[in-house]
């Protein structure tokens, strides 16, 4: 189990991953559900994701409250997280972004779907939320337990979910797979539109997708996420090894 410490410390790297790989700008947040209690989270304060450091992160209930009498600005955007956690006990940590490759696939009907092996996590399919099915003209924005769920409702069993004219969510079993995620479906995001402009595409299979999941499921030290993992750590300009984290 690791401690405390240890998972804050990897929040922060993911959120400095996801700056340095354009998944996220100064907007975006990544959470984690507490090992130790699966009814709270861990996310930071509003902030941009570039600037975090380990003591902006706070605990929340799922239902948004934040624990203790912890009064710093939170995301308004907290509920995605906690109306995910709540539908989902398989879930462990929650991105948000709004990658632009990913938007012209909120406003469209072309559905995104993994292209290459590497953005199979993405899943089969990839829902689109819309405010406006089930609240009418808002702001587009989260910013409601009731809103929460009802994005929870769309991304159902899925991997990824998108949001119309606003951006995405991914999930992960652990937090390396939720950025590998996150990474990869604006990587896949801007492929499909680039084979888009050559003609029909040829997407990845069903089976093909399994095969792919069942292999990063059961990967050996040196593979998918963990390899990736320490090569964005790096490009972010953190060293990461088994005892040290410098950030």
């Amino acid at each position: 189990m690791r401690t405390r410490k240890a998972l804050i410390d990897d929040i922060v790297i993911a959120n400095r991953i996801l700056a340095s790989e354009g998944v996220c700008d100064a907007f975006g947040h990544v959470s984690v559900r507490n090992p130790d209690n699966p009814d709270t989270y861990f996310l930071s304060r509003a902030r941009s994701p570039e600037l975090i450091v380990a003591e902006d992160i706070m605990e929340f209930l799922l239902d948004g409250t934040p624990v203790g009498d912890d009064t710093r600005k939170p995301y308004l955007e907290r509920y995605i997280h906690g109306g995910i956690y709540e539908k989902r006990p398989d879930v462990h940590a929650v991105i948000h972004s709004h990658s632009r490759s990913v938007i012209p696939f909120t406003i469209t009907d072309v559905p995104l779907r993994p292209v290459v092996h590497s953005c199979a996590t993405i899943g089969k399919s990839v829902p689109v939320w819309d405010a406006q099915d089930s609240f009418g003209d808002t702001n587009l924005l989260i910013s409601t337990m009731e809103m929460g769920r009802d994005f929870a409702g769309v991304l159902a069993d899925g991997r990824s979910a998108l949001m119309r004219g606003h951006g995405s969510t991914v999930i992960g079993k652990s937090l390396r797979e939720a950025v590998y995620t996150a990474v990869y479906l604006e990587v896949n995001a801007l492929l499909q539109l680039q084979a888009h402009t050559l003609g029909p595409v040829k997407f990845l299979t069903d089976g093909e997708i399994e095969r792919i999941l069942s292999r990063l499921a059961h990967e050996r030290p040196g593979e998918g996420y963990d390899r990736s993992w320490e090569y964005w750590s790096q490009r972010a300009g953190i060293t990461t090894s088994s005892t040290a984290v410098d950030l």
